[in-house]
């Protein structure tokens, strides 16, 4: 009894639920339109606007041209997995020949070594600025604690942070190249030094606003939080996980949030300039390709890479949403 009870319950809910939906649908039609009216007025000017531009490569490529890139990119990257995949194929072929002649034999497993693609690209991209971001944001993160709830420390560290905060990516690539020639040497590397050179570069130029935003959250939470803790006599540890982090958070997560666009971009300069595996050495080969397509696949990459940060942006935000303690409050 009690079970069809239930189920009659559940089934009149879902019911109310399906009755709702339309008008949650009505409802965030409008929210969806204009954006949509932005980006359609955006390329229609892009269009109109971009076939009046005539370059030594031919006109500036509109939405269209782009779009037509892209495929061809898509294209070539399935064109190039079909090769890596007759190569395994082929060389796992000659080993089992191999190892039927010879059962003691020594095989060889040899890596694909194709051209890299331009999704193979847009991959070490997010490999190298995930790796500089993440090691940045657990230095600032604990960094910026302590600056916040130290005076001391905030006196002694401001000046250090305003000096180096500012300096741009490009004054900081050539001395760590020079740094990590001289230091990484291994005859059989983990990583590969271009890698180690981008992410130190997001590293040290990506760190600064989680830093100074931690720093501030830390020393802003407030006064009854903080004679609570002093009346329970949490320790210092206590104090800081129970009370400190979790006023911190929207402090900590504007920091992130900065922190991940300045890495995303300080990443595809130094792709650019030290002709780093990734994104960014993808539109520098293009530019010196100097192709009646390079245009239009410059463009294509001009669009993955806002759209990524985008996408970045929006991934912090949805994790702000889910680990703070204040779900009513408006993030954007």
């Amino acid at each position: 009894m009690a079970l069809r009870q239930i189920s009659q319950r559940l089934l009149k809910q879902l019911g109310q639920r399906l009755q709702a939906l339309p008008s949650d649908v009505a409802k965030s039609l409008p929210k969806l339109i204009a954006p949509l009216l932005g980006l359609c007025f955006f390329l229609l000017i892009w269009q109109v606007l971009a076939a009046r531009v005539e370059t030594s490569l031919g006109n500036f490529p509109g939405p269209t041209e782009v779009y037509e890139q892209a495929s061809n990119l898509w294209a070539e990257h399935k064109a190039e997995m079909v090769r890596a995949d007759a190569f395994y194929a082929r060389q796992e072929a000659r080993n089992e020949a191999l190892l039927a002649r010879n059962p003691n034999a020594e095989v060889r497993i040899r890596d694909y070594t194709g051209k890299p693609t331009f999704i193979d690209q847009i991959g070490t991209s997010l490999i190298t600025v995930a790796t500089g971001f993440l090691i940045g944001s657990a230095i600032a993160i604990p960094l910026g604690i302590v600056i916040g709830l130290s005076p001391t420390m905030y006196a002694a560290m401001n000046p250090v942070i305003q000096l180096l905060r500012p300096v741009s990516p490009l004054a900081w690539l050539p001395l760590v190249t020079i740094v990590v020639a001289a230091t990484y040497q291994s005859a059989d590397p983990l990583f590969a030094k271009s890698f180690l050179v981008s992410a130190i570069c997001v590293l040290l130029c990506s760190l600064w606003p989680t830093l100074v935003n931690t720093a501030v959250g830390a020393s802003s939470v407030s006064s009854d939080l903080v004679n609570v803790s002093r009346v329970l006599r949490l320790s210092k540890l206590t104090h800081i996980v129970k009370i400190v982090l979790p006023s911190s958070v929207p402090m900590i997560f504007a920091g992130l949030r900065l922190s991940l666009g300045v890495a995303w971009m300080v990443l595809i300069a130094s792709e650019m300039l030290a002709q780093n595996p990734g994104l960014g050495k993808f539109v520098w080969d293009e530019f010196q390709n100097g192709s009646s397509q390079s245009l239009g696949r410059i463009m294509v990459a001009v669009v993955v890479i806002g759209l990524i940060g985008f996408l970045l942006d929006r991934g912090m935000l949805a994790l702000q949403r889910a680990v703070s303690w204040d779900k009513t409050a408006i993030l954007r």
